[in-house]
Formats: structure tokens, sequence, C-alpha cells
């Protein structure tokens, strides 16, 4: 099939150096379980794709004593019934397997879900990888492998996939404003508003209440660290000033409300 023959590979390093070791004496394992032949338990699950046992065998074992739960599938589509059966966390996907290769699997799972997938092959051309990436591909390792570096990088992929999304844009279609968070840049009815620090801070801090209202204590502790009277007269003359900013394009809306007594509040429009 044009592989690299990994059994002698796979062989040293997990019979020679890992399973010989297991016949007189125990493997020390962080609580991962082989889902191939117990039952599921609430872990991060691996789902491992390929045609050679002595790979799913390997990175069983590698990833059993990381702590995770590892499932093996042997074909595309018993992967795609597996995924059904054990909602993987991530899986690792070989590229050149019989009947329904890698990139046939990995279109089959993007078009039902986002799972984290890295491809694990022999395949080592710039252009297939750069291809698989753009097709959904979480990552790329070549065969043959390190065990420290799959580990890794599947910790790695896990990592940004569990990690939350930050909203970085808050955008207000009903009143035609954009707010990037990230550039703090402020875009009202196609044009950008140039704003201080201070000013945008206020700004964000509506926005992202919107359309609640902030109360003026909170306005002065989040941007200048206290509330004093000083600081109050401050927050209402950088209100105005936002306001005449957001007047200069449009001088028959008015975008920050004051509720008296209370604080103010973004006018979203919907």
């Amino acid at each position: 099939m044009g592989k690299l023959n990994t059994c002698a590979i796979l062989r040293s390093a997990m019979i020679a150096n890992n399973l010989k070791s297991t016949e007189n004496t125990a493997v020390p394992m962080r609580g991962g379980v082989d889902l191939d032949e117990l039952e599921p338990i609430n872990r991060r699950r691996i789902l491992v794709v390929d045609d050679e046992p002595d790979t799913i065998t390997l990175l069983k074992h590698i990833f059993i004593n990381e702590g995770f739960n590892v499932a093996g599938a042997l074909s595309g589509k018993e992967a795609i019934k597996k995924i059904n059966d054990i909602n993987p966390s991530i899986i690792i996907l070989d590229l050149l397997m019989p009947e329904m290769d890698g990139r046939q699997t990995l279109d089959a799972i993007r078009k039902v879900n986002d799972i984290p997938v890295i491809v694990l092959s022999a395949v080592n051309q710039k252009e297939e990888i750069v291809n698989l990436l753009q097709r959904g591909v979480d990552d790329y390792i070549t065969k043959p492998f390190n065990s420290d570096e799959v580990t890794a990088r599947v910790h790695a992929v896990l990592r940004r996939a569990e990690k939350p999304m930050i909203l970085n844009v808050l955008s207000f279609p009903g009143v035609d404003l954009i707010i990037d968070l990230e550039t703090y840049e402020v875009t009202y009815k196609g044009s950008i508003i140039q704003l201080t620090g201070k000013m945008f801070e206020v700004l964000a801090l509506l926005a992202k209440s919107a359309p609640k209202v902030v109360n003026y204590q909170e306005l002065t502790e989040k941007v200048w660290g206290e509330n004093s009277a000083s600081v109050r007269n401050r927050l209402k003359y950088l209100i105005y000033l936002l306001r005449q900013e957001f007047l200069k394009i449009d001088d028959k809306v008015e975008l920050i409300e004051n509720i008296d007594r209370l604080g103010y509040k973004l006018i979203t429009g919907d």
C-alpha cells in the first residue's frame, strides 16, 4: 500500500521497552481504559483509526498510561460507527487505508461534527499536509513518530479545543455599531471613530452589558479604580465626549442613555 513498514519500529518501541516489562510487573496506569475491552467511563476519549493493528496497540498503550480512554478502529467505516458510540474527545487518523481512506474519513467526520482530528501518516509531503489542514485537520504527525511528541501534540490540540471562545468583536446591527475589543477599533455606520483609552474602556463596558444598565459605581471602579465624586465627574464628562463622537456621524441618534440615579446603558436598537 505504499506505507512505511512501521511494525519493527512499533514492536521495538512497545514490546521491547514497554510490554516486555509487564510479564512480571504491572504497567503503572493513570486510570485510562481500553474502550474496546471495557465500558466507557467519564474521561477524555481518543479514537485511533489505522489499518495497522500494531499502531493501534502502541497508541493505546501510550495514551492509557496518560490517563485517556482509548478505542481503535481498523477502517474509516468502523471509525464513523465508533464516533457515534463513544463520542471521542479527539481522533488520531491514519491517511493511507483501504476502501475508505483518511481523507474520505475526515470529510465524513467534518460533515457532522468538529471533533479535533490529528492525522498520523507516513506521507510527508508539504502539499498534502497543507491540503489536509485546509480540509479541517487540527495537526499532522509523520510516521515513524516519537511517543513524547504525539502525546504533547494531543494535549496541545485538546487545550485549544477546550479553551472557551473569547468574543473579541461586539456587533450591534440595529444601530450599525461594531466594537473590536482586540484592536480597540470602533466603527459606527461605516466610519471609524478614534477614542482615547478611557473612552474605549467605558464604551466596551456598556457594550458588554447592553442593553442592560451599568451602574455608576461599576463604571468608575473598573475604569479608574475608585468611586469618588471627582471620578464620577470624570465619567460624566467622558460620556459627554463619547456622545459627541457618535453625534458627529449621526446627530439624530443618541447611543448612550443616562438612567437617572442608576447608570448608563448603550442603545442597541434591538
